[in-house]
């Protein structure tokens, strides 16, 4: 995986966390299904996307 994709991981782990967010927030939500999304956030926020440095990037190589 190359420095490149991170602006990609990076997208998609904001757009799941904003996903998971809004879904917790519908009143329709059955108690089954809130329980399912919390634990989907929870573990989409235990997930760190950080930026690669250079020196990682040499690693790679």
């Amino acid at each position: 995986m190359g420095a490149e994709d991170r602006p990609m991981e990076q997208f998609v782990h904001n757009k799941n966390l904003a996903l998971f967010r809004k879904k917790l927030a519908d009143p329709r939500l059955t108690d089954g299904e809130r329980k399912i999304v919390h634990k989907l956030l929870a573990d989409e926020e235990a997930r760190q996307i950080a930026p690669r440095n250079a020196k990682e990037d040499r690693k790679a190589d």
